[in-house]
C-alpha cells in the first residue's frame, strides 16, 4: 500500500516515487531511516492480528478485526484525499479522471479488502512467521503471471530465483518449528491465494498509478476497500451490526488501533517519503528487513519457535527473492 506525503515544499515530487536529486545528506539519511523504520512497522501487521486471535474471552474474526482496521486507519487517507484536491484547486490543476477514479476504487477492493481478508483467515491458522515468509514471496507470481497474461519478458535467471526462495519455504515445510499446528495447510493457502491475488492486483494497478499518482490512487483505492469492508461486516451481522462492533474488550480496540496506525498508516508514510528520498531500489532492499522483524516480534511477543531448518529456510527465501529483485530491475544492454 503506497502513500505519499509532501515533506518539503521546496523538495521535488515525492508523489510519483521519483528520486529526490540534491546533494545533502541528511535527505538521504532520513531516507534510509524513514525506509527502515517503515519495513519494521509493516512487520508488525501480523503482530497485532495474533494477539487479536489470541485475547481472553470473546476474540474477533477476521472481518472484524479488518473493519476496526479501517476504522483508525480510513480517517488519514480520507484527509489526504482532501488535502490533494484543494492542493489541486489551488494550483488550478486537474484532478484525475472519473475513469481512473473508479478504476482506483475498484482496484482497492481487490488489493486492500480481498487480499487483506484472506490474509487475516489464513493467519487463523498459521505462525506470524510463515505468514510473512509466504507474502514476501508475491513478487514470483508478479513474475508467473506477468509472463502468462501480460506479456512480461521471462528471464531464466529470475526463475532460478524463484525457485531458490520457494526451495526455502520447501525446507521449512520439510523440517521447521514454524509450520506446525492444525490446518496449517488450509492457513498456507490462504495466504499463497493473498499472494497471488496481490500480484495480479500489482499488474492492473500499474497503469493507473502511472496516469494519478501513487497518493490519489492510494487515497482512492483505500476508500475502496474501507467501503467493501463494511458493507461485508454490515451483511454478516445486519441489525446487530452496532451491537456487534461494540462487544469486545478494550484490548482488542487498542489492537485495532495499533493496527490501522501502526501497523497500516504510519508504515505506508514512511515507506514512501523512502521512496523519495533514495529511490524504490534500496527501498526493496531495505523491505528484507520485513520478515526478519517479524520473526523478532514472533518470537519475543507470541512465543513461535523457531529452529534450524527455519533458519536455513527463511535465509534461501530472502536471498532467493533479494536476487530475483536485483536480476529484475538491472538494465539490460544490448
Amino acid at each position: 500500500m503506497a502513500f505519499n506525503i509532501r515533506t518539503m515544499m521546496t523538495a521535488p515530487s515525492l508523489f510519483d516515487g521519483q528520486v529526490a536529486q540534491t546533494g545533502s545528506k541528511n535527505w538521504v539519511f532520513w531516507g534510509f531511516v524513514c525506509g527502515i523504520i517503515g519495513s519494521i512497522l509493516f512487520s508488525s501487521k501480523a503482530i497485532f492480528i495474533k494477539l487479536g486471535y489470541a485475547a481472553e474471552g470473546l476474540a474477533p474474526d477476521p472481518i472484524t478485526l479488518l473493519a476496526l482496521r479501517v476504522l483508525f486507519a480510513s480517517p488519514a487517507y480520507i484527509f489526504g484525499l482532501i488535502w490533494l484536491i484543494r492542493r489541486d484547486k489551488k494550483a488550478a490543476q486537474r484532478g484525475p479522471a472519473r475513469r481512473s477514479v473508479m478504476r482506483a476504487f475498484f482496484l482497492g477492493m481487490l488489493g486492500y479488502y480481498i487480499c487483506s481478508l484472506l490474509d487475516f483467515m489464513g493467519l487463523q491458522y498459521i505462525t506470524a512467521q510463515l505468514e510473512r515468509l509466504l507474502l514476501f514471496t508475491y513478487p514470483a507470481f508478479v513474475f508467473l503471471i506477468g509472463a502468462l497474461f501480460f506479456g512480461k519478458p521471462v528471464s531464466l535467471k529470475a526463475g532460478l530465483c524463484i525457485v531458490l526462495a520457494y526451495s526455502g519455504i520447501g525446507v521449512i515445510f520439510w523440517g521447521g518449528d514454524i509450520t506446525q499446528g492444525e490446518n496449517v495447510a488450509l492457513g498456507s493457502m490462504l495466504v499463497l491465494g493473498t499472494a497471488v491475488l496481490f500480484a495480479v492486483f500489482q499488474l492492473l494497478a500499474k497503469d493507473t498509478i502511472d496516469k494519478i499518482g501513487s497518493l490519489y490512487f492510494t487515497c482512492y483505492g483505500m476508500l475502496g476497500a474501507t467501503t467493501g469492508i463494511w458493507l461485508h461486516y454490515i451483511t454478516v451481522n445486519g441489525a446487530q451490526t452496532l451491537d456487534a462492533i461494540s462487544q469486545y474488550s478494550a484490548k482488542i480496540y487498542i489492537l485495532g488501533l495499533l493496527l490501522g496506525v501502526v501497523g497500516t498508516v504510519f508504515p505506508t508514510f514512511l515507506v514512501n517519503i523512502a521512496l523519495g528520498r533514495i529511490g524504490p531500489q534500496r527501498v526493496a532492499v531495505l523491505g528484507m528487513l520485513s520478515p526478519i522483524a517479524t520473526i523478532g516480534f514472533a518470537i519475543a511477543l507470541l512465543g513461535e519457535p523457531f529452529g534450524l531448518f527455519d533458519a536455513i529456510g527463511t535465509a534461501l527465501t530472502i536471498g532467493g527473492i533479494a536476487l530475483y529483485s536485483f536480476v529484475s530491475r538491472r538494465p539490460k544492454t544490448s
